[in-house]
């Protein structure tokens, strides 16, 4: 890929006090502990749950003695993309899973999934986002995801991460979490709470995931861009296969 002619689309909420986190969980806090007219400096101390906004989910999330956040490989944070659009399938149901079958009908139009991909599932649920009831649930957390059967499917795959714009791989009301007990076990990272998916195409770019590398952390927010090779003004050009 040519970097110095391919778009770079940011996939990332900003992170502050009104970024979206998990019910019950406490908020972004930001403190200034200095400003420029009373210290000579401006710096604030930052408060936030690991998995707040945009986030990568390591596997020690859920499967103890596989790697934290800080231990995951750079090699493995920056892969080519699969981006599926199921925001058709998903429309405004807030349960609705993408199932293996979603996955298995776009490798038909566009092409398998392979080893090392990383695979993005655009639901569309990020126009929420203004209504924080509405993206990511009140007592109880309540979104689309994908189902036990495409994890097992991209597990088999090989891929090395899985990235969907709600705020879990899994549908909010899976509370037994099977889609993270699998795919963490096989050592895949999750990306939540994407933004923008529709700027990437289906195949042809590449991801960049820059986490905290926070030691011992069971996720870390990010910041993550997709890189769209040739790329047209309005919009990400139709790209050939890898």
């Amino acid at each position: 890929m040519d970097l110095t002619t391919a778009r770079i689309v940011d996939l990332t909420q900003p992170l502050g006090p009104s970024t979206a986190v998990w019910p019950g969980e406490i908020p972004v806090r930001l403190v200034t502990t200095a400003t420029v007219g009373e210290d000579g400096w401006f710096a604030r101390d930052l408060t936030t749950p690991e998995h707040a906004g945009t986030h990568v989910d390591a596997p020690a999330h859920i499967t103890a003695g596989t790697a934290t956040v800080d231990l995951l490989p750079p090699a493995r944070l920056v892969r080519p993309v699969v981006m599926i659009d199921a925001s058709a399938h998903v429309g405004d149901r807030p349960d609705a899973v993408v199932g293996a079958d979603v996955i298995r009908a776009d490798e038909s139009a566009r092409g398998r999934v392979a080893s090392g991909d990383v695979v993005l599932v655009r639901t569309g649920w990020d126009r929420h986002l203004a209504d924080i009831e509405r993206y990511v649930g009140t007592r109880r957390a309540r979104c689309p995801g994908i189902d036990a059967g495409a994890a097992e499917l991209l597990v088999r795959r090989g891929v090395a991460g899985i990235g969907i714009d709600t705020m879990s791989v899994e549908r909010g009301a899976d509370a037994d979490l099977p889609v993270h007990r699998r795919t963490s076990a096989a050592g895949v990272w999750h990306l939540e709470g994407l933004v923008g998916l529709d700027g990437v195409p289906p195949r042809g770019a590449w991801i960049v995931v820059a986490p905290l590398r926070l030691v011992g952390g069971s996720g870390a927010p990010a910041r993550v861009f997709a890189l769209v090779p040739d790329a047209a003004p309005d919009g990400p050009a139709v790209l050939p296969g890898r």
